[in-house]
């Protein structure tokens, strides 16, 4: 009772001899701080929006403006013509202003207006600037004189520091690709994949729509586009996301890793405590949009950051047709899970974050308390892991008000979620290799219980000190959290560091208060509720099979070298290594970014397509080597041109999607498109950009390498492949597919994708072989 005492400011009786009134100082001091941190928070956001609001000029150019108008009335000259008059007309009466008074304010408004003015026509120079793409698809090294004159516009409108939204404004509209073209360029991308008589068929398919039912589709999806932001994101996000019943955990969570090959203190709690600090540190970042904006690699092209807004403090929350987004403006605590029990950890006390040290003290309460779990508490979690509709049900009936509601706003409300797992996971032991794809399995979908999938993310920190997360995908892509994770590993690493004892940093304020245990009274219906959503987790978990590598024999360095895309040459890999693996070839996702425009979220890259087919027949197939390079080459090209096509509006899938999202809004069917939409992707792949290189250094410390993250498989008889190219020398790789199909097996596909590397390599540089057997006899 003694917390609950302190966080009492004030406490009264009454007796005969009158009220006595008993204040805490220390109570009010709390209250006193947290409130002047909020208030700062508020003039912060309102600074931070006069100068977006000003951008790409800055809000002293407003005292320019009036200056130079001031001066030029001075020397009895009317730079409005008139306009100034016009205003000191029209002022109102009420205003006791001399003559001289009103000319003054006159200035003042219509230099106001004037300064707004040439702010809205440089940010409409800066879109117009923004919109042009042509740069993408010129040749590397020889750049056009308009492409030149283009580039220096940009730097001179982007040459004052931005925050992190300042570009927002300025970027342009995703546009709405000709449906012919569209059309076109599907018909090319299944080329490949069908018969003469398949092909022939789905040409008359593509026509039949084009003709009828497409053009009705198109003015109505152009219609939204004049509306709307962005035409795709919101129907994107509802209909693939959140209308979807099905589990999100592994079919749409990802995960993201920890270092390959060190761990950075054994000591879970100081690696929770590190952990949780710099993903407020990043937090703090955000909220005061101090981060950079992203920017397209070797150019200051900025990238939509729209889905950093609802990073933190969010959650998915379960609908019976349709789940929603939630997300709360502040938050001073996380929800931590151990050993079946749920704690509300506060972070911040009196408007200030708690110093590492603190919150691994604090987190060391949680694994040192021996309290048992109330029953129904320990597997809760799997209701947000199993099927969306009964855990909507259940939510609604049983956790809308009393503790439970109380218990479950402490979860959702929290700035994040922490699991404090009892498992040791990483790359160790006699089994490096099985103990990565363990630790893969581990974060995608854990026990199926101890984790809170609908959290926008969940951070897991393990016995021995190694972390993770989960991420769910409805809020924002794969990139984002990418970029949120990068920095929390280097400033838990070598920002905040640990001391000799492997224990966080800084001083401890023993007096700080309990973490808060959660309180549940969960009836026995809900307990069959959530044995029922168990099964059917466990039964998607136990199907996974994932297989993880670090692929040491060349990285992207090697690969330059040779004048190509690194990402074109590992598709490549994955083509040939595939049609090895299934003898046929696939309709291929992966994933492309369209953060070029305002809102913009992903498109596919096809990259099955009809020069990569031919290249691995011919390679396959014997021919000679000097024909096997071209093709290798020409298929590298076309995959750049197809990823700059997606990238700038020109996909093919997401416009396809739209159109089939209008189709059912105005009640019609059509063959083509349900045809199209049921395709399955049996090989889905992504690359996880590395974003903050600068953060990593490689040169001294090689060992600080991050193994990326991975996803579930899509297909049923297909496979999930993510990949991220780390510095010079090094691509890892996460793959996953299901135990159920006899067809796919993660450990063999991830041999046959090794060996497609190396037979790429060795074809492009043929001494390529030698060196690396070479180097294999040294090591024997």
């Amino acid at each position: 009772m003694a917390e609950a005492h302190q966080a009492v400011a004030f406490q009264f009786t009454i007796s005969p001899e009158g009220i006595n009134l008993h204040l805490s100082c220390q109570a009010l001091n709390q209250i006193y701080l947290s409130g002047l941190r909020s208030w700062k928070k508020r003039i912060s956001r309102i600074k931070n929006r006069i100068i977006k609001g000003a951008y790409p000029a800055s809000p002293s150019s407003w005292l320019f403006v009036v200056i130079a108008i001031l001066a030029t009335m001075y020397m009895q000259s009317d730079p409005s013509m008139g306009l100034i008059a016009k205003i000191q007309e029209h002022l109102p009466y009420s205003l006791s202003l001399s003559p001289q008074g009103q000319t003054m304010l006159s200035a003042l408004l219509f230099s106001t207006l004037l300064w707004m003015s040439l702010i809205l026509t440089l940010r409409f120079c800066l879109k117009l600037l923004l919109s042009y793409h042509r740069w993408m698809f010129e040749q590397h090294g020889h750049m056009s004189t308009k492409t030149k004159v283009w580039a220096t516009l940009v730097k001179l409108l982007s040459s004052r520091k931005p925050l992190l939204y300042s570009y927002q404004t300025s970027l342009p509209h995703l546009p709405v690709p000709p449906i012919k073209d569209t059309l076109e360029r599907y018909l090319e991308s299944v080329k490949p994949l069908l018969d003469s008589d398949g092909f022939q068929r789905m040409r008359r398919l593509t026509s039949d729509f084009e003709k009828s039912l497409g053009n009705r589709l198109q003015r109505y999806l152009r219609l939204k586009a004049l509306w709307a932001t962005n035409y795709v994101s919101d129907w994107w996000e509802e209909y693939v996301y959140l209308r979807s019943r099905s589990p999100i955990m592994v079919n749409s969570n990802y995960y993201g890793m920890d270092f390959l090959y060190v761990t950075p203190t054994p000591n879970q709690a100081a690696r929770a405590g590190n952990t949780i600090t710099a993903l407020f540190l990043y937090r703090r970042k955000v909220n005061r949009e101090e981060l950079n904006p992203s920017r397209i690699p070797g150019t200051v092209i900025p990238l939509c950051a729209a889905q950093c807004e609802r990073m933190f403090n969010t959650t998915r929350t379960p609908g019976e047709e349709t789940d929603v987004l939630q997300h709360w403006q502040d938050s001073e605590f996380v929800a931590v899970y151990h050993r079946g029990r749920y704690f509300r950890l506060w972070v911040y006390r009196a408007g200030r974050l708690l110093s590492p040290r603190e919150i691994q003290f604090q987190i060391q309460r949680i694994l040192d308390d021996p309290s048992l779990p109330s029953p129904g508490e320990e597997k809760l979690g799997a209701l947000t892991a199993g099927s969306r509709t009964p855990w909507a049900r259940v939510r609604k009936q049983f956790f809308s008000s009393g503790v439970n509601k109380q218990s479950l706003d402490c979860i959702e409300k929290a700035a994040f979620f922490v699991t404090l797992d009892d498992q040791a996971e990483g790359m160790k032991g006699e089994n490096p290799s099985e103990n990565l794809d363990r630790y893969a399995k581990s974060l995608l979908h854990g026990k199926c219980y101890d984790r809170w999938f609908d959290k926008s993310f969940s951070v897991v920190v393990y016995k021995n000190g190694k972390n993770g997360l989960n991420a769910e995908h409805s809020w924002a892509d794969a990139p984002i959290v990418a970029h949120l994770w990068e920095f929390t590993l280097a400033t838990d690493t070598f920002h905040l560091g640990y001391n000799s004892d492997g224990n966080c940093r800084g001083d401890v304020d023993h007096s700080l208060p309990h973490p808060h245990r959660l309180s549940w009274d969960i009836p026995l219906e809900v307990q069959t509720q959530i044995s029922e959503s168990l099964a059917v987790a466990q039964a998607l978990a136990d199907e996974v099979d994932c297989h993880v590598f670090p692929f040491r024999k060349f990285g992207k360095g090697h690969i330059k070298k040779m004048k190509l895309s690194p990402d074109s040459f590992v598709q490549l890999a994955l083509q040939l290594a595939y049609f090895r693996d299934r003898g046929t070839f696939c309709l291929t996702y992966e994933a492309s970014m369209t953060r070029l425009f305002r809102e913009g979220r992903t498109e596919t890259v096809r990259s099955c397509s009809n020069e990569s087919c031919a290249f691995v027949l011919a390679l396959e197939g014997g021919e000679d080597r000097e024909q096997c390079r071209k093709l290798l080459r020409k298929t590298a090209e076309k995959h750049q041109n197809l990823y700059r096509l997606a990238m700038t509006g020109s996909g093919i899938d997401r416009h396809l999607f739209c159109l089939y999202v209008v189709s059912k809004y105005l009640g019609v069917e059509s063959p083509f498109l349900k045809e199209v939409l049921s395709e399955p992707w049996r090989l889905s792949t992504s690359q996880t950009p590395v974003q903050q290189m600068e953060l990593f250094d490689l040169v001294n410390h090689p060992e600080f390498i991050s193994l990326g993250g991975g996803f579930g498989p899509v297909a049923d008889d297909g496979y999930g492949v993510s990949y991220i190219i780390m510095g010079e020398d090094m691509i890892n790789f996460h793959v996953s597919c299901k135990h159920s199909c006899k067809e796919t097996d993660s450990h063999k596909f991830g041999c046959q994708v090794s060996q497609a590397m190396v037979d790429l390599m060795t074809l492009l540089n043929p001494d390529f072989k030698d060196t690396t057997k070479a180097n294999s006899d040294e090591q024997t």
